[in-house]
């Protein structure tokens, strides 16, 4: 149903170094940039390496407000391993612990997620939810 996401972010440098940082053990990768120092409208996408961007990130430093804690953002990994460095990479680059990886057993038997705060406080999610 969904083509793609965008998501407002004040500083397009810190934000693309945190989704470099956390999408890459998913299997994500930047498909397209458009970063131009110091001038309006600068983005960059990511998704599947070879596909087109599913979330983006676009420089609002005067008009971003991330959506409030009803909204979050769930990526899929591709095990609980992934799931694992995701949340260690997005903390060692600037965001916050929103939910430690581990099985949530009332979401499903085989949900693995872990929850993180971006910098700019878009809540995201990586989860596996297949029999590890």
């Amino acid at each position: 149903m969904l083509h793609h996401i965008s998501l407002g972010v004040a500083d397009i440098e810190r934000a693309a170094s945190f989704y470099d940082a956390a999408l890459a053990p998913l299997g994500y990768v930047r498909v397209w940039e458009d970063l131009r120092p110091g001038e309006a409208d600068q983005a960059v996408g990511y998704g599947a390496p070879g596909g087109g961007d599913k979330p983006a990130i676009k420089h609002r430093p005067e008009d971003r407000h991330a959506p409030g804690p009803g909204f979050h953002l769930a990526f899929a990994a591709p095990d609980w391993r992934a799931v694992d460095r995701f949340h260690a990479a997005a903390l060692s680059h600037g965001g916050s612990d929103n939910g430690k990886p581990g099985l949530r057993p009332h979401y499903g038997a085989h949900y693995y997620a872990a929850f993180v705060i971006d910098p700019d406080g878009h809540r995201i999610e990586a989860v596996f939810n297949q029999p590890e």
